[in-house]
């Protein structure tokens, strides 16, 4: 039986450290980290890294229920996968084991809590936006991708795969950028 230990923040001004510290304190041999938002499982490959590798009697370790994920479709998806491994997930706080059967009770209640939160984290951030409007403060989000560059280099003739590695982002972003999906 091996404990393996995961640790999530959502942002890159976030730090996991604490986390780390923790699971080791709890005796994970192996603790994976990452920082990506627990909104849903895309883009998690520390965590899908951490359920393949999960053999028959490991425990899939996380310090709280929303470092593992905030919908609870997602929390009982990946509780099952586990389970499907043979491992356990085990919560430090509060304190859950998959081990018994009152912990999957536990964690779907836990589950919905942490979704509910989520709902109410995008409220705050909703009525902060709309205040700033208001005010006339807001800049909007950060461009992520620069769409006249896919446009220019669509036009100049290039691939999909070479306007991806130009404008950093995914050959279904260009596609869709483009209209072509």
């Amino acid at each position: 039986m091996t404990k393996i230990g995961y640790a999530r923040v959502s942002t890159i001004d976030q730090d996991f450290e604490l986390q780390q510290e923790r699971l080791k304190a709890e005796g994970c041999v192996i603790v994976r980290a990452e920082k990506v938002s627990g909104a849903s499982r895309e883009g998690r490959v520390e965590l899908a890294t951490i359920i393949d590798f999960l053999r028959e009697g490991d425990e899939l370790v996380v310090t709280r229920l929303d470092r593992l994920g905030r919908d609870t479709r997602d929390v009982l998806n990946i509780v099952h996968e586990c389970e499907q491994r043979g491992a356990y997930v085990t919560i430090l706080d509060p304190h859950v084991s998959t081990r018994g059967e009152m912990g999957h009770i536990i964690l779907t209640v836990l589950g919905m809590v942490a979704q509910m939160e989520r709902r109410f984290i995008k409220e705050r951030q909703r009525e902060g936006i709309e205040k700033a409007k208001a005010i006339g403060s807001y800049k909007g989000g950060k461009t992520r991708i620069d769409r006249a560059l896919i446009r220019r280099l669509h036009e100049e003739g290039q691939g999909a795969s070479v306007i991806a590695r130009a404008a950093n982002c995914s050959r279904m972003q260009v596609y869709r950028i483009l209209g072509k999906v």
